[in-house]
């Protein structure tokens, strides 16, 4: 706001070595009334800025979504005392225990971006998470801490279950492999190997052979369920001797991890987990990659697209074999419906509202993943690429 000068004629008092004999009475005055004139701008200044300084009275649709915030937040913080005492109690827990955590996580952010949306002035500082300010609230940075580390004693390996050494890289050489096997050069396998890559932390945060808390189907490092990797494992024997012709000791640890497993839920050993993950979903796409690359330049794109063949195949593939992959939509209710459960237009009553979006909309939402597919990244750069 700009605050005009005050103008003003120039004083008509006498100077100070001008005064008649009541000169004294005369100064004390003319000081007097020198001093209001200057004091009035800076009397007005303060008045302004107390007034300014004044807290306004929020409005009810404000109350009504702090209201609601403060209550998404209490039952947060209740569920993770809850099931933090039923851990160190010993104590059974109810099944898919990690579910009323991720109702009660999300609930918490979607009623946070209903408060910033009405009242921008609670969006505050970037948190550790890379969560959007508007999203949440960085004063709760240990609650999500303690959220996650929930989750890992919750979906801890099995007693039994066959880790790997090297798990990411099992990860981008089995991807390599098949790519390779699908007919691509050197370049667009590494590309398949750094997906694959992204694939893997989406699911699993990069831990391998890990059970869910929020699922009874979905376990081991690629999250599959039993009749995928079955499906997996029938297309692997189909391409395996190709592979063999070019690859001779990757066929060869595939073997040893064969005999290893013996009776285990396969799901359960890194290796042929990741595997039969792969060919499950993602490796009928792998000729695609070169288009894929062409239309989504960002390596990051890149891996949120597959990660969409994971939870939505069907529009996922309509959109790659349409004309127009970034501006392609999707609105039907059910499909909305699993991207909302996969943290996609989940957060705030204006992205819930949504009843279609593009892929490119769809993508953008996907900004929960791209700390994961950020470390991703900095894995398969580690693990070095073609060989």
């Amino acid at each position: 706001m700009t605050v005009k000068r005050i103008m003003r004629k120039p004083s008509t008092l006498p100077p100070w070595g001008a005064c008649r004999n009541d000169g004294r009475v005369t100064r004390r005055r003319w000081f007097t009334s020198r001093a209001a004139l200057l004091a009035a701008p800076m009397l007005a200044l303060l008045v302004f800025a107390s007034a300014a300084a004044q807290p306004t009275a929020p409005t009810p649709a404000q109350r009504e979504a702090l209201a609601a915030y403060d209550a998404a937040l209490a039952r947060f913080k209740a569920v993770l005392r809850e099931r933090r005492a039923q851990i160190e109690a010993r104590q059974p827990l109810p099944r898919r225990p990690g579910q009323a955590l991720y109702l009660a996580r999300n609930d918490t952010m979607s009623t946070y971006k209903d408060l910033t949306d009405i009242l921008p002035a609670r969006i505050g500082r970037p948190n550790k998470f890379k969560i959007p300010p508007a999203y949440f609230d960085a004063a709760n940075e240990p609650l999500i801490d303690e959220y996650l580390a929930l989750f890992a004693i919750m979906q801890k390996p099995p007693k039994g279950a066959q880790n790997s050494d090297t798990p990411f890289k099992d990860v981008v050489d089995l991807a390599r492999a098949i790519a390779r096997a699908k007919g691509l050069d050197a370049r667009h396998a590494d590309v398949a190997g750094r997906i694959s890559l992204g694939i893997f932390f989406a699911e699993t945060n990069g831990q391998q052979n890990i059970g869910n808390a929020r699922s009874d189907k979905y376990k081991g490092s690629f999250q599959t369920g039993t009749s995928e990797d079955e499906r997996g494992r029938r297309k692997w024997q189909a391409i395996r001797g190709a592979i063999a012709a070019f690859d001779p000791a990757l066929i060869a640890r595939d073997a040893r991890e064969e005999a290893r497993v013996g009776k285990l839920d396969p799901r359960f050993n890194h290796w042929i987990a990741v595997r039969d993950g792969l060919m499950n979903a993602h490796a009928d796409l792998f000729p695609r990659i070169p288009a894929i690359v062409k239309a989504l330049p960002d390596p990051i794109d890149q891996m949120k697209f597959f990660e969409l063949i994971q939870i939505v195949p069907s529009p996922t593939r309509s959109a790659l074999a349409s004309s127009h992959l970034s501006s392609y939509r999707v609105s039907e209710p059910r499909i909305m419906g699993y991207l909302r459960n996969n943290s996609m237009f989940a957060y705030g009553r204006a992205d819930r509202a949504r009843t279609s979006a593009t892929f490119r909309e769809i993508m953008d939402a996907m900004w929960l993943f791209n700390e994961k597919f950020e470390r991703a990244l900095a894995r398969f750069n580690e693990v070095g690429g073609s060989r």
